[in-house]
């Protein structure tokens, strides 16, 4: 899975914004913070779940279990809005 080629992501003010190029793909902004961020910059090449839950893994000190439940639930967002190739 990865992130839509129509969406492209910002830094703006300590956040991340990202739109879509293409108003059939989403029509609006998505704001992030640093660790939807950090997921959403996993999804721009061919990634899976568990390869993200264990880059967040090695770079943040958290435990796995909350970072498993934030990524699934970012992509569970992500996916809703429809901005992730299966």
């Amino acid at each position: 899975m990865k992130l839509k080629s129509e969406m492209l992501t910002h830094f703006m003010d300590g956040s991340q914004v990202m739109v879509s190029t293409d108003k059939d793909v989403f029509s609006g902004i998505v704001t992030s913070n640093k660790t939807a961020a950090f997921i959403v910059g996993c999804l721009k090449k061919e990634t899976t779940p568990e390869a993200i839950k264990q880059a967040m893994f090695d770079k943040y000190d958290a435990p796995m279990e909350v970072i498993s439940n934030d990524v699934d639930d970012v992509i569970s967002k992500l996916r809703s809005i429809g901005v992730i190739e299966e």
